[in-house]
């Protein structure tokens, strides 16, 4: 049997209660997007340490599922109505099809190779190569499955530049991809930091999954205070601007700092920043997006 995926675009004021109306008036599911994702506008939901929690974007995408048949139409005017919109927003309809879901997304995750030693594999997959570096790794709530353009080229700074015993801090950590695949790299011991106690738990489990020691993940306020050989950040420009006192605080004299989740056009922005403490290497691009890397004077 076949779905219908209702798509439909809503501001900050409305989104919550548009999609808890979508809920009550006959959704099976709702998921609520940032609309600007991908774009210079896109913007983490969580706030970082001492600033207030966004809670929601600014330009909502609301994905809501329903049988078949439905008369989706006049369910958007009925749960518009509920909460007193008088004015129906623009929307478009999907089809999707039936399938075993939970086979279909597993057959769309296979192993990443980020390099020929080190490699990106789910946990019901084999190894493609089982005398690599393999980490051990599901899509789940947090971010970083090496899927995405900038995972990968911060990944492949660590293969190519991480030297034996360092020690290394991921601020926003998401899944704990860096600081796992940093310690099997050779680092002596990795901290994780995030805003999100879902990506904290998450990196926990992937962590005890490769059976990786040395490594402690935190929520900001419960973080270690120190300095670190390495300082890596695979996040987004908005708050990397915001953030760099603070990682730059975080990194030793002569330390080294790796940042990612800057669009290409973005690169000049976040490099003048970080120019006020580190000597920057010249960036790296992949599909648009830039890893940028730099030695603390």
């Amino acid at each position: 049997m076949p779905w219908l995926n209702l798509i439909v675009d809503s501001d900050a004021d409305q989104a919550e209660a548009l999609s808890d109306s979508l809920l009550d008036t006959g959704a099976l599911s709702v998921e609520l997007l940032d609309a600007d994702a991908d774009t210079p506008d896109e913007h983490a939901i969580f706030g970082e340490p001492g600033e207030p929690l966004p809670g929601i974007w600014k330009h909502n995408r609301i994905s809501a599922l329903f049988e078949e048949n439905q008369d989706i139409g006049t369910i958007l005017r009925r749960a518009a109505d509920k909460i007193g919109l008088t004015q129906l927003p623009e929307y478009h309809i999907e089809t999707v099809a039936d399938n075993d879901w939970v086979r279909h997304t597993q057959s769309l995750f296979v192993p990443i190779p980020v390099s020929p030693r080190l490699w990106i594999v789910p946990t019901w997959r084999t190894p493609s190569d089982p005398d690599a570096i393999n980490i051990m790794l599901d899509p789940g709530l947090a971010f970083g499955t090496g899927s995405h353009p900038t995972t990968r080229l911060c990944l492949r700074w660590l293969d190519n530049n991480l030297s034996a015993g360092e020690t290394v801090l991921d601020y926003g950590c998401g899944s704990g991809i860096l600081a796992i695949a940093a310690v099997k790299l050779g680092a002596a011991s990795a901290t994780g930091i995030d805003v999100d106690f879902q990506a904290v738990q998450s990196s926990r489990n992937n962590a005890i999954a490769n059976k990786v020691t040395d490594i402690r993940f935190h929520l900001p306020e419960d973080a270690p205070s120190g300095k670190y050989d390495l300082v890596v950040a695979n996040i987004l420009t908005n708050p990397l601007r915001m953030l760099a006192p603070l990682l730059a605080n975080e990194t030793r004299k002569g330390g080294r700092i790796v940042l990612s989740g800057i669009l290409e056009k973005q690169t000049q922005d976040v490099m003048k920043i970080y120019e006020q403490w580190y000597e920057m290497n010249a960036p790296v691009f992949e599909e648009g997006w830039a890893c940028l890397s730099g030695s603390k004077r």
